[in-house]
């Protein structure tokens, strides 16, 4: 009885030249994933019993990602890098019991879907053929091995591109670099490649012809296109991405959820958006970012690893590692830096920048303030142009404010800092103790005016001319005395 152990091998050992690029061409990351993450993720729901990568170029970097997002794969290492033959034959070599099905991947195709893997190993096991092949019509083949075949329609070749002639170039139907094997067969062919083409290199396409020669039956699948699209430069990424966006966003509207515009809408495959989230035009969500049921994203906002409550609004904001609570208002032009905690139904106003922080139920930050480092309580307003002061040249320092805590326009809450509940702070305030539950916490010198300044210092101004008709006006004599004992000038005036 055959085996249904199912082994992947992925090849992912190339320079990726045509990247320009000091980073693996695997690791080139597209809709949230890089691109051998999208394949490992095409793959898993097909259980395989074993997952073998092979990696070369950036091996380290490849390594350590596979540690990251798919700790079971197994790296094994491709040196020299002789081929797609000898890197299937190596990662054999290294799971030598290995029966039943080898599905051969490469680590560079992020279109690929589970459900043209699933479609490939269905044929491979309904045929009962040593090898079967994804294949594609393309308009423009160039590039690409061809399949040849027979005048009953049996695959018989693949030729790569740079050994084929004329006859064989004019073919349209291309291979997509994707198959499954029989592992027995598959070990017996690899043993007999040769280097004998124009590369110098061991063709794992040679293992097809070479079951031909053998009589072996050779299973083809047709696939689409799109899904078997290698990327190979900056340009093919982006296009790469392009079609991501188009299939996520799709789903996510065929699940419910509200997209404005779909051409300027970005969603990670990551991201989990709820029925009635309403998505405006020009928003990026990336990474674990969550919406909630009725929230409205965007316009013109970006959120990372973010989670946004039913009922919630983000406006024109950015986002990075926050939680956003339920009903809760943000922006215009927000930063929520990572381990902000909003509560439900708080508010976050236009040029507010939070970090560390976390902002209690109905809270309001309307404008204009910076909160670092602190943690406020439920029912609160912080005045415009408040500033946690949390940072002293060496160490951090977090801030406390309590419960219905009214804290003034244009404060310095200088940390470390607790404001007691209920507690006032006057306007223009640099607080550097503590005000306890229900007092008035006043912190600025006294205000003085110092009359007729204007006309003796800044004599010929407009302003001294001004204050010349306005005093005419009200009929007051001009001042002859200086009240500044120190004649102090201005720091500088607002222009």
């Amino acid at each position: 009885m055959a085996s249904d152990r199912l082994t992947v091998v992925v090849l992912a050992a190339g320079q990726g030249t045509r990247m320009r690029s000091s980073l693996p061409k695997v690791l080139h990351a597209v809709a949230g994933r890089s691109l051998l993450g999208h394949v490992l993720a095409a793959v898993a729901p097909c259980e395989p019993s074993d997952v073998l990568v092979v990696v070369g170029h950036g091996r380290e970097q490849v390594t350590e990602q596979l540690a990251q997002i798919a700790p079971l794969a197994v790296p094994v290492v491709q040196e020299p890098q002789n081929g797609t033959g000898h890197a299937v034959r190596i990662a054999l070599d290294a799971l030598p019991d290995a029966d039943g099905t080898v599905v051969v991947l490469p680590g560079d195709a992020p279109l690929l879907r589970t459900a043209t893997v699933e479609a490939l190993l269905a044929a491979h096991r309904s045929s009962g053929a040593a090898a079967t092949l994804l294949t594609a019509t393309v308009p423009d083949p160039a590039g690409y091995g061809r399949i040849v075949r027979d005048a009953a329609g049996g695959v018989t070749a693949i030729v790569e591109h740079r050994d084929a002639d004329d006859a064989v170039l004019a073919i349209d139907e291309i291979n997509a670099a994707m198959y499954a094997f029989d592992a027995a067969a598959l070990r017996a062919a690899l043993a007999g490649l040769t280097t004998d083409n124009a590369q110098g290199e061991e063709y794992l396409t040679d293992v097809i012809g070479a079951f031909v020669r053998d009589g072996l039956a050779v299973h083809a699948v047709v696939a689409d296109a799109v899904d078997s699209e290698g990327v190979n430069d900056r340009a093919q990424l982006a296009r790469a991405g392009a079609v991501l966006r188009d299939r996520v966003v799709a789903a996510a509207m065929r699940e419910g959820v509200t997209v404005v515009d779909p051409a300027t809408t970005w969603l990670d495959v990551t991201v989990v958006l709820e029925p009635d989230a309403v998505i405006e035009p020009f928003t990026q969500l990336r990474g674990s970012t969550t919406v909630g049921a009725g929230a409205v994203v965007g316009p013109y906002t970006r959120l990372t690893d973010c989670t946004v409550g039913a009922g919630a609004a983000v406006l024109s904001s950015i986002g990075e590692g926050a939680d956003i609570g339920e009903g809760a208002d943000i922006g215009p032009y927000a930063y929520l830096r990572p381990g902000t905690v909003i509560g439900r139904r708080a508010k976050v106003g236009t040029y507010v920048e939070t970090k560390n922080a976390r902002i209690g139920d109905d809270t309001k930050v309307p404008h204009l303030s910076y909160v670092g480092d602190a943690e406020i309580g439920e029912r609160t307003n912080i005045g415009a142009a408040t500033i946690f002061v949390n940072y002293d040249g060496v160490s951090k320092s977090r801030s406390v404010v309590g419960d219905d805590v009214r804290v003034g326009a244009d404060n310095m809450l200088v940390a470390p800092l607790r404001i007691g509940d209920g507690a006032y702070t006057a306007a223009g305030s640099v607080l550097t103790e503590d005000v306890p539950a229900g007092a008035m916490g006043v912190a600025r010198a006294r205000q003085r005016n110092i009359d007729g300044w204007v006309e003796r210092k800044r004599a010929g101004t407009r302003s001294a001319e001004s204050a010349r008709l306005a005093r005419e006006a009200a009929g007051t004599a001009p001042s002859t005395t200086d009240s500044d004992p120190d004649q102090q000038q201005p720091q500088g005036d607002a222009q």
